[in-house]
Parts: structure tokens; sequence; C-alpha cells
């Protein structure tokens, strides 16, 4: 994980400085925390001046400040994670190896060649001294934030940044679209005194129809560029290759050929008996452990691509019974945090605890209200367990005052689902850490911190799912020691989450609507538009968040492997929406879920963050989630 930001200018009528914000060196700064430098060039004969700023979490490989330069003037910024496609040896750090595959390339074809090739999340600024080109951009799924803002006409500069501030009176900051890898011919802009882009875009395969592709990814893009910035693809039509395969949207003639006749569309009683009568089907079977496969490498890869770090020294060691943990999961209690913890129990050497972090808003009203909220939250969470409530009996719920009023519905289900986790592995330490934020820290730092990470996003929901995102990765809270409370800080720099689960295995309560609506053809349409838009909507967002605090971001359910495994299956084969809510969506899930041993959090029903939290109701009852957030907009660059 790095910070990295790029400032271009062809004015003579300011400084590259003018351009750059002390603030958002600051935010810079604290995502990548163990490497800070800067780096100008100036080509006077052509009139331009780059500023880059590299900033670096150490996480791979011996330690490598960014930004990197060789003798030919390329420099190179990265933040990104390479698990496949270019191979990094376990001593190796991927910056070098990158730069290093980037100054072999003799065309453009190589490059997209290169950046074709990569398996794993990215955002990168690539000097071409040569040249003098200018290239940037984020991977496929945009599991990298990158941001840009352009001056207006006359100022001629256009800025490259990880993270950013909010500002009033500043130019609009947007974020980079994910839709393929950009460049600045700096030559040709210096010559016309104008900036322009050239856009090289993701497609499939050459079957593709090209020329439809260019006009309506270009159309999309253009409409949010100032007037004064063209954007145009290269003349030879040149395209990065996906890293995934595309959607299959086969809709089967006789629907069910695999369901199992056990299961009756009105039998509401959910149970973990009624997805292991789907176990029994060996089509169905089969297709499960190809994903419980598939998904294993992919948190395989993310747990074990980093350095365990003792006594102040970077190298690989064997872990103790004092380890400090190196890996935690956004946590509760859900089926997708569940059976990631489950799989990453697999890989993370036995010694070495792993945090579970669960994030709990204060409830309104405790003080007075506390018996009638507990009861009120117990029946919701019956409810959602349905004929599961049995597993649930014995789950430590405080009835200490000071405590009730985080007994959250997902603090209840992630007490739950650390009694699965036990149970199948009793030998691994659990950190089950409760972050309890109450509404004064979290107004404060809302202000102080998280609002200029949502940004450029702005609505209820970013704030909503960016504030409980933000406290449960910095991971202050507390863990449950013989039944007190002790004070823990994790100290992972790796947090993994579930995000990509519900695009991809219709777990909304939209799909469902969709599918009611549209029938499985429409399903498919929202599912495709769900991944295409991931990055906007969510991914740019919480790897700003979770960078925040020298943390990395890891999603095993983007790796390119298992959504091209999804993506190859009807969507008849990953969920029925027929059947009712715990069981439907997320069907091959849940199926994994069962065959890794996990029981009662195997039929919970999708509950968002922002209400599992209970930070939806914390200010507001009456706001949409698509509103903008007025909350948002009382910003302040105090302490940033």
């Amino acid at each position: 994980m790095c910070g990295i930001c790029c400032v271009v200018t062809l004015s003579n009528q300011h400084t590259i400085h003018d351009f750059f914000n002390k603030d958002v060196l600051s935010c810079l700064r604290r995502r990548g925390p163990d490497s800070s430098q800067q780096l100008i060039k100036t080509v006077s004969d052509l009139s331009y001046e780059c500023l880059f700023s590299g900033h670096v979490l150490h996480l791979r490989g011996l330690m490598t400040p960014q930004p990197l330069e060789d003798a030919n003037n390329n420099i190179f910024l990265w933040n990104g994670e390479i698990f496949d496609g270019v191979h990094v040896g376990s001593l190796e750090n991927d910056t070098e190896i990158m730069f290093h595959r980037l100054t072999l390339c003799s065309s453009e074809v190589d490059i997209l060649s290169l950046f074709s090739s990569l398996r794993g999340p990215w955002s990168f600024i690539y000097y071409q001294g040569s040249r003098d080109c200018l290239w940037f951009g984020r991977d496929y799924f945009g599991r990298r934030s990158l941001l840009w803002q352009f001056s207006n006409e006359a100022d001629k500069a256009v800025c490259l940044t990880s993270v950013s501030v909010y500002s009033e009176c500043g130019k609009e900051w947007q974020e980079v679209p994910a839709s393929g890898i950009f460049k600045i011919d700096l030559k040709a802009c210096a010559t016309t005194k104008s900036l322009s882009l050239t856009l090289f875009p993701w497609k499939y395969s050459c079957t593709e129809k090209t020329e439809e592709m260019f006009i309506n990814v270009l159309d999309q893009i253009s409409k949010g560029l100032p007037n004064h910035i063209p954007l145009v693809t290269d003349e030879s039509k040149l395209c990065l290759t996906a890293p995934v395969i595309p959607l299959n949207k086969t809709i089967a003639d006789a629907l069910g050929e695999h369901q199992c006749t056990n299961v009756s569309n009105n039998n509401h009683t959910v149970s973990v008996e009624t997805l292991q009568a789907f176990l029994a089907d060996e089509h169905k079977k089969k297709l499960v452990h190809r994903l419980i496969d598939v998904l294993s490498e992919a948190v395989k890869k993310r747990v074990l691509a980093l350095f365990r770090v003792k006594d102040g020294k970077t190298r690989e060691i064997p872990s103790t019974p004092t380890s400090k943990a190196h890996v935690a999961v956004l946590f509760s209690g859900g089926i997708d945090s569940m059976v990631i913890a489950a799989l990453a129990d697999q890989h993370v050497p036995l010694e070495e605890p792993i945090d579970l972090l669960n994030v709990a808003f204060k409830i309104k009203g405790q003080s007075k209200q506390k018996r009638a909220s507990k009861k009120h939250i117990d029946q919701e969470i019956q409810l959602d367990l349905l004929s599961c409530q049995e597993n649930y009996e014995g789950v430590d719920v405080k009835t200490d005052d000071h405590l009730i009023c985080f007994d959250v519905p997902d603090r209840i289900t992630g007490r739950a689902g650390l009694k699965e986790l036990k149970a199948i592995n009793p030998l691994r330490t659990w950190n089950f850490v409760e972050v309890n934020v109450r509404l004064e820290e979290l107004k404060k730092l809302r202000q102080q911190r998280i609002s200029h990470l949502i940004y450029p996003l702005d609505t209820v929901l970013d704030d909503s799912i960016g504030c409980a995102v933000w406290f449960a990765s910095r991971g202050e809270g507390f863990l449950s020691n013989q039944g007190e409370l002790e004070p823990y800080k994790s100290s992972a720099k790796v947090v993994l989450t579930g995000i990509g689960a519900d695009e991809q295995l219709a777990g909304y309560s939209r799909h469902r609507v969709c599918f009611k609506k549209y029938g499985l053809e429409g399903l498919n349409k929202e599912i495709g538009m769900e991944v295409d838009r991931i990055s906007s909507r969510n991914l740019g967002r919480d790897d700003r968040i979770i960078g925040d605090h020298g943390k990395e971001a890891r999603f095993p359910f983007l790796d390119e492997d298992v959504v091209s495994f999804l993506n190859s299956l009807p969507i008849s084969e990953k969920a029925d929406l027929t059947l009712p809510r715990g069981i439907g969506e997320k069907l091959i899930l849940r199926l994994a879920a069962v065959e890794l041993g996990l029981t009662a959090s195997a039929v919970l029903p999708k509950r968002a963050v922002q209400f599992g939290c209970r930070i939806a109701k914390l200010e507001s009852n009456s706001e949409k989630a698509s509103d903008t957030c007025s909350r948002l907009k009382l910003l302040s660059v105090d302490e940033v």
C-alpha cells in the first residue's frame, strides 16, 4: 500500500508547489508511514514540470522508497500488489519488478501487454522520460484509489493522487475511471500549450465490437472531464485485455435442473439442513468445491504475501505463541466475513492470531430503554436466524449499562460467529475486537478525517459505510478476557474484506426486486452492472478509508480467478431467489460455508453494514441512502 501523487504543469505562471496541497501531503503520509520522498522533474526545453510524491507502507520484499528513478529519466510510482501474472520472488519487491519491466518496454503494445498480464490490485503513475509521456491508471476493478484534478484552461495543470481533501473553493476532484490506462503526451501538450488524454480501454477479446466499445467508453468518461480536456483513443485502437472472462448470461431452459427437490419454495423455515440437502446433489457439490478451492487460493495469496516483522528487522520469521496479528478481517459474523475468516485460518500460521474487527455505534436512548432495546435486537436476530436460533444460545450478551448500548445486531452475530470459528479451530487465537463508537467521536473524526477520505463521493450511504469501515479498520477496541474487557489495538497491516460477494451472487435486496420484476434476464443485467460500477461505488472509497490507518485492504472475492469462475457459471448455479432470504441469495457461497464447517452463519440473511452496526439510524431517520449527505460538507482540515 502506498500513497502516490503527481502534479504536471505546462504553465510558467505558477510554481509546481502552487498545485500541491500540504493537507494532501499529510493524507498521503498516513497511507505510507514507512517512507516519504518527493522528486521534481523540470524539462526546460519543453517548458513542463512534474512533481512526484511517494509514500510507502512496507509489506513485501526489501524496503523500496518511492518514487523510483533510473538513469534514463524514467520515474515510477506504484500502489499495488502483484499476486500473479508477473513473477515476484518471496524476497523481491513488486515495485522494483514492475519498474524494471516497464523500462524494458519498447512500445505502447509492450506496456499494455504488461499491465494486461497483472493479477492483483494496482494504481500507478509512470513517467517515460525517453518519450516525454506520463502513463497512469487503475486495475480492472479499481481496487486502488486514484483521483485527478484539472486546473482551469489558463493554468494548464493536472494533479493525480491516491487521496485528497475537500475544499469549498478548490477545483473538483474526481476518481480516475477504472476503464483502462491513460497517457499524456507531454511533448505534444507542451507544443500546443494544452492538456489532452489518450485512453487505452479494457476489453475482453478481439471479438468484442471495438468501435462501439470505444465510442461508449469515451462518451462516458468525457462527460466528467472539463470541456478544455479532450479525450481520445489511440489511432491503432490499442487496448488492454481484461483479466477476467465475460459474465455467463445463459438462462437454463429448465430452471432448477440441479436444484434439490426437497426444498419447497413455500418453505420459510431456513436451516443448515436445507443447505445440506442441496449438497446431496453431486453436480452442486462439485461446483461448491471448485469455489472453495479458488477462493481459498485467493485468500492464501492475500495472507501470505507480506513479511512478518520482528525486532524492527524486515525478514521472514517463524511465528511464536506471542506473535502479533498481521491479518485482520472486517467481521460482522455474516456469511462473507465468516467464509473469509475460515479460509484465512487455513493459511495463516497457526501460532499467529487473526483479528476479527467488529464495529458498533452506540444505540440511542439506552439509559432509559436498555431492556427494551436489547429485547428488540434479540428479536431481530432471532427472526434473522429463523430455525437456527438454537445455535446462538449461550452467546455472551453483556448486561453492563455501559456496554449493552453497543449490542447492535452485528455485535451479536459477530460473537456467535466467533463461537463457530473457535469450534472449527480451537487452537487458533481469535481476537474478537469490539470497536465501540460514540456519537461525539464519530462527529469529531468525520469532520477532521473521514469526510476527506470519502470525498469525492458524497451520499448518505457513502457516509455510513465510510465511517463504519474507518472505525473498524482502525482496530482500536477491546478484547474480552474471562469476562473482562481489555483495551486492544490491532497490529495487522492487512485487512481482508468481503466486498464483491453480494455484487456477484445477488446478495442485495435490490436483486430480489429486480428478479421479481424482470426475471433472470434482468437479474443477469443487474449483476453485470454491479461489477462494472464497483470501482466508483465502493472500492476507491474503501481503499482511501482503510489506507488512512497505514493498512492495506485486500479483496479475496475480487481475485481475478474467483471472478472468472463465478462469471463462468449461469446465474441459476450461483443464486436462487425463488428461495427464502438466508438461502436463495449467495446460495453457492452458503453451501461452501457448510462444507467449511460453518453452521448458523451459513443461513444469516444479508444485513448491510450501516444497519448491522447501527450507524444508519444514529443521526437521522429520514434520509435516503442516495441523498447528498449534509454532514460530509461540514468539513475541516484541522489536524489532517
